[in-house]
């Protein structure tokens, strides 16, 4: 099998596993349920994966390597999409904010949220669910941590700013947000607008004159 091939099959079982954990979550899933949705067979699917666990542990990592390119180093092109490194860093941490906090309603995305919930609260018992987790969490702070230093050298913000809380309160927010999205239905729209908030009156510089609008 040709590399291209592999990466094929890989990203057929990827996109499998996905569609399979939005209609059945990660509790119900199982190796059929994924395989009932690739050209591969069960055996064929764990000639790749020994169990449902291996599976997951690799659409994680996956799932961590779309999610790395789309944040990049949280970097924004003149259209505010994630991208060059000379880029505003108010732009730059709005379209992080944007990329965290996607608000696509549709009813697969929320399907998918309910299942990457089940898989975190697993995660206390599950190190090498903890570790992947923990991956995501350091890209997103590392992100957020070299805007803000970019942005108090440029005086944008302000200068005792503290890129590490600010990183780690922005994490806070993005993870509690989707908890609560899911658990009680509480728009990611209402987060957004708090984080708005705390770069106006926390994080610009006196006498920077910038609308902040995170919705």
């Amino acid at each position: 099998m040709t590399t291209s091939e592999t990466d094929e099959t890989t990203d057929d079982m990827m996109q499998a596993t996905y569609c399979a954990l939005c209609e059945h979550g990660y509790a119900e899933v199982t190796m059929q349920d994924i395989a009932d949705r690739t050209d591969a067979s069960k055996s064929s699917l764990h000639y790749h994966y020994d169990t449902k666990h291996d599976l997951l542990l690799a659409f994680l990592d996956h799932l961590y390597d779309e999610f790395a390119d789309r944040f990049g180093g949280g970097e924004t092109d003149e259209a505010g999409e994630i991208g060059e490194t000379d880029a505003d860093p108010l732009d730059r941490l709005a379209g992080v904010v944007d990329e965290a906090l996607d608000e696509d309603d549709a009813e697969d995305r929320r399907d998918f949220r309910t299942a990457m919930l089940e898989i975190k609260a697993q995660a206390p018992y599950d190190e090498e669910f903890r570790e992947r987790l923990a991956e995501f969490d350091r890209h997103v702070q590392e992100s957020i941590r070299g805007i803000v230093s970019d942005g108090v050298e440029s005086g944008i913000f302000r200068d005792d700013a503290d890129p590490e809380e600010v990183a780690e309160f922005f994490a806070t927010v993005f993870d509690g947000a989707h908890t609560r999205a899911i658990s009680t239905d509480e728009p990611l729209s209402g987060a957004r607008r708090s984080l708005a908030e705390f770069v106006e009156r926390d994080l610009l510089a006196d006498g920077v004159d910038r609308e902040v609008d995170f919705e």
